[in-house]
């Protein structure tokens, strides 16, 4: 049996990281211990991507993960022209500050769900895709991941958010705000969806964290904290 024939079954299969032990078994045996097979590369891959997931989603859901952090969620431009208007009537004052620590909150509690949606999100990359983001750009396991599952990862993680922000009364305070603000003569009426915005803005906060991981490992052995890390990454070092 050949290194060749050996890929073309991994190909041909499909089989995913989490279920291919045999096939796994049977390409160490040809390429022999000193060579990476597919599945080892992909559970590499998978290992570096679930340490920035654990990691960005425990920091971000941390109080002020997102609120005092570099991944404040901050309100959008014409948000912030109905905010400044609505400083100046009673009762709204503080209504921007208020608003951002709400909505912060918010994302700080969807956050801790974030972990296993990311995980459960992972598990279909094929061996060439493995291959390719190993030896790509320094974010390219993250950029992938963001293409593959952004969508999907969205539509879970959309009411989880929609949850938090009512948990913290965000949604019903910004209502409260637009209903005043509407009420103000000839401005123009404002409806918009705040957990829309919010859900991006947070999803967005941990891509970035998952990058920063990712970046970690590629440039510093020291961050390869499993065998199998040292291993795959050192692999992306001589490429």
């Amino acid at each position: 049996m050949t290194r060749k024939f050996v890929v073309i079954l991994s190909l041909f299969f499909g089989l995913s990281f989490t279920s291919c032990d045999v096939l796994n078994q049977v390409a160490g045996d040809v390429l022999g211990s000193g060579d990476l097979t597919g599945a080892q590369i992909g559970q590499g891959l998978k290992q570096a991507l679930e340490f920035g997931i654990t990691e960005g989603a425990n920091k971000l859901s941390a109080r002020d993960g997102y609120y005092k952090s570099a991944y404040k969620i901050l309100l959008p431009e014409d948000v912030r022209k109905v905010t400044e208007r609505l400083s100046k009537v009673p009762g709204f004052n503080q209504v921007e500050d208020v608003l951002l620590e709400k909505i912060n909150r918010g994302a700080e509690d969807a956050a801790k769900k974030a972990a296993p949606i990311f995980k459960s999100a992972i598990t279909g990359m094929s061996f060439q895709d493995a291959t390719n983001i190993l030896m790509g750009a320094d974010n390219a396991a993250t950029t992938y991941l963001d293409g593959a599952t952004r969508p999907k990862l969205y539509n879970e993680f959309n009411p989880v958010i929609v949850n938090s922000l009512n948990k913290f009364g965000a949604i019903e305070y910004w209502e409260k705000a637009v209903t005043k603000y509407n009420s103000i003569p000839f401005v123009k009426p404002m409806n918009p969806r705040l957990d829309d915005y919010v859900t991006t803005e947070a999803l967005d906060g941990l891509f970035k964290m998952v990058e920063k991981k990712e970046k970690k490992i590629r440039v510093d052995v020291n961050e390869r904290t499993t065998d199998l890390l040292q291993k795959v990454f050192a692999k992306q070092d001589n490429k």
